[in-house]
């Protein structure tokens, strides 16, 4: 034993995403090999070392403590506290403490790592070909957790007992699966069935058979981590097109899964950051530029010159692409506008008009995430659909909450958000809330993020709309619990978002352009430049008003919004050779007569509408069959090479309003003049990057503020983004975009909770 003087014994509370990554194992290893004694064990904050030897090497296992770690892990803080010596002669794993206050983060969903894969290949492995191998390195998390601390019993693997060899690896710390809650193997795991909508088993080895239908052009609903996903053969004519049509799903594009970045690169061009996002543990669908002529039937992404794709991340996927070896149209399990399926008999229930077999097994899904959707901007991914692979890993704030916070989001494209100390965390993709099973999984989606990070919220934040469903979620907390309520305006929120996204908390001139938000004079907002920090936003500029006629039906018509611009720029001298107006021209007046009149033609703001407006003009989209389906094909439509810009001058009328009906005269000129679309849809993205610049510009020049946020859903639109960043940057401006939470709605929640927070501080 070492002299008494040179031992030292000290305790480490190390928080973060340090729960089923394999973190104790690893502790266990690194205090071994130094050969120093204590313990490790979860609690309900995260993990709870004690180490003791000699003081030199007790310094060192510290040292590397804060900079090692598992490749899942995510070490947010680690706090020391010097204790006596006791003379222990061993380290050892000790059982984990559930009691007190929860505090503990919990992982993602991670992709099956190299080791398993190996494994899953290997003819000599007793794991060969099993479609649920996993270690701490990877496989499911939060979709199976139910509590915390993270262990077997808090899982929906509770129900599988563990046989003898896993047992053995599960106890053995110089095994990988040492501690890895979900382990199990084809003896004692899930097992693979195929079944037809009445549940009755097809006979054959579930996952050949299955991938002997998809070959054949028939359409399977295949379990997954976070739901069911529905899959057919993406070179398929026939297989795709059945799947649009069972769907109701029109247009709207579909995510593709291919084997490996092999695959990826005959469809798309990908490069190196591309494949880094594509293949990190994460895993989830990138949008890519198509290559000409890639193997994909149109119907996959009509009038889109991207793809979604993505590679697999479980080991069923793996197995299923290997056995088909084609790439596979994987999209959500559901009927349009449902939630994702989880439940195996409502998965046959409601997808058999669908599916016509069904690829399932036995483990439960506790908590429904759909696929992460991505993008790459500037040499990092930019997400637009945050879930699996990324939730419930938090945003750090960069002030710590006073009080516990809910933040219940927008009603398209949900997210809500529960913030407690320095954790914000902000939902998997909730959806629409437009009906009852999205309301209920919302509402039980709260309840199960209160429980599990242990927020009993006291301020409820939530949008001005009045007619959202999540503000009348907020209003109900607010009767039932007495919470306080905090109103937060639509796009000083996802201004608000772009800030806590960056860990920003200075004022910026934030430029939100989306579809619509409820403004604060009660007309639509959706075109804004404001003055805002997390506390306050002021309105300094926004695009100018123009009626949308119909309302709602000039969201699902477009060409009603073209018709509204141009009765403002032109008037009764509209230029009767524009084909937007000889393909309506029955309805023309009519729509006109409505905006004239005011009713159910509310004034807006919104750049999506205009985006829109352009589209329809230019012969793009007349009508659409989802959300921002016009602005997305006008974007496809742009020439990348054509410098030309339209001219959207400004005036003061109390603040700074553009004259965005300038854009649209200009895209009639060169129409009329026969300028090639192309060359008219990039010549209006460029004049919209300027505008964005030029008003910054101004702000600045009346703030003295020279740091500016760009958010809201019309900056996914990467064509705009990139042009509209570089004019900022050559203005001197210092630029913030989203990456971690997305612009559009999906960001809305943090944005909420970000203001919440300042203000009731």
């Amino acid at each position: 034993m070492l002299p008494e003087r040179t031992r030292s014994r000290v305790r480490l509370r190390v928080e973060g995403v340090v729960q089923g990554v394999g973190f104790r194992p690893f502790v266990h290893g690194l205090a071994t090999r130094l050969g120093l004694a204590g313990s490790v064990r979860n609690d309900v904050r995260g993990v709870l070392i004690e180490v003791e030897g000699d003081a030199e090497v007790v310094a060192a296992f510290v040292a590397q403590l804060r900079s090692g770690g598992p490749p899942m892990a995510v070490v947010e803080r680690i706090t020391t506290e010097a204790l006596e010596p006791f003379g222990d002669e061993t380290f050892v794993i000790d059982a984990s403490d559930g009691v007190g206050p929860r505090a503990a983060l919990v992982s993602p969903d991670t992709a099956t790592c190299p080791d398993c894969l190996q494994e899953l290949a290997d003819p000599d492995d007793r794991r060969f070909g099993y479609p649920f191998v996993n270690c701490t390195n990877c496989g499911p998390r939060f979709t199976i957790v139910a509590d915390v601390p993270y262990d077997r019993v808090n899982t929906t693997m509770a129900r599988f007992v563990m046989c003898d060899k896993c047992r053995h690896e599960y106890r053995d710390p110089a095994d990988r699966r040492f501690h890895a809650e979900p382990v199990c193997c084809p003896s004692c795991g899930p097992a693979l069935r195929l079944v037809d909508a009445s549940g009755t088993v097809l006979c054959g080895e579930p996952l050949h058979v299955a991938a002997g239908l998809l070959r054949g052009d028939a359409v399977v609903a295949v379990k997954g981590l976070g739901g069911y996903h529905l899959a057919a053969l993406a070179s398929s004519d026939d297989a795709v097109g059945a799947l649009r049509a069972r769907k109701h799903r029109e247009e709207k594009p579909f995510a593709v899964m291919v084997g490996d970045l092999d695959a990826a690169r005959r469809l798309c061009a990908v490069d190196d950051e591309a494949a880094r996002v594509l293949a990190s543990p994460r895993r989830p669908i990138v949008l890519l530029a198509r290559r000409p002529g890639a193997p994909v039937a149109p119907a996959v992404a009509p009038g889109n010159r991207a793809l979604g794709l993505m590679l697999p991340y479980t080991p069923l996927h793996h197995l299923l692409l290997a056995a088909v070896d084609a790439p596979l149209v994987l999209t959500s399990g559901n009927v349009s506008d449902e939630p994702i399926v989880t439940d195996d008999g409502d998965a046959r229930a409601r997808l058999r008009w669908i599916a016509d077999a069904f690829l399932v097994h036995d483990r439960p899904i506790h908590i429904r995430a759909d696929d992460s959707v991505a993008r790459v901007f500037g040499g990092r991914e930019m997400l637009l659909r945050r879930s699996r692979g990324y939730a419930p890993e938090p945003v750090v704030l960069a002030h710590p909450v006073a009080r516990h916070v809910l933040g219940c989001g927008a009603e398209l494209k949900n997210t809500f958000c529960v913030a407690k100390g320095p954790h914000a965390f902000v939902s998997q993709h909730m959806g629409d809330l437009e009906n009852y099973e999205t309301l209920q999984a919302y509402t039980d989606g709260i309840a199960h993020f209160c429980r599990l990070f242990d927020v009993r919220p006291e301020v409820v934040a939530h949008d001005l709309h009045p007619e959202y469903l999540s503000t009348k979620y907020a209003s109900t907390r607010a009767d039932l619990d007495g919470v306080e309520l905090v109103g937060v305006q639509h796009h000083h929120a996802h201004i608000a978002s772009c800030l806590a996204d960056n860990g920003v908390d200075q004022p910026v001139i934030g430029i939100a352009f989306d579809g619509l938000g409820y403004g604060t004079d009660g007309t639509i907002w959706g075109g804004e430049v404001l003055l805002a920090d997390l506390r306050d936003a002021e309105r300094i500029g926004h695009l100018a008003t123009v009626a949308m006629p119909g309302g709602t039906a000039a969201i699902r018509e477009p060409w009603r919004m073209a018709a509204a611009y141009l009765d403002g720029v032109y008037g009764d001298a509209v230029p009767s050779s524009l084909d937007v107006k000889t393909r309506n021209l029955g309805q023309w007046r009519d729509v006109l007569a409505v905006a004239a009149s005011g009713i159910n033609s509310p004034l807006t703001s919104s750049a999506g509408r205009l985006f829109d407006a352009v589209a329809a003009l230019l012969g793009v989209r007349d009508t659409v069959s989802y959300e921002g389906q016009a602005a997305i094909e006008l974007e496809q439509h742009a020439d990348p090479n054509e410098p030309g810009a339209y001219d959207a001058p400004t005036h003061d009328d109390g603040g700074l309003v553009i004259r965005s009906g300038e854009l649209v005269r200009g895209a009639v000129e060169d129409l009329l003049d026969g300028t090639p679309v192309p060359v008219i849809a990039a010549r209006f993205h460029n004049g919209v990057a300027a505008l964005v610049a030029r008003v910054a510009v101004e702000a600045r020049d009346r703030t003295g503020v020279e740091r500016v946020a760009l958010s809201g859903g019309v900056f996914q639109n990467v064509l705009l983004l990139e042009r509209a960043v570089a004019r900022l940057k050559r203005a001197g401006l210092d630029v913030l975009v989203h990456s971690r939470v997305p612009p559009n709605d999906g960001g809305i929640s943090l944005g909420q909770v970000a203001v919440a927070a300042a203000r009731t501080s």
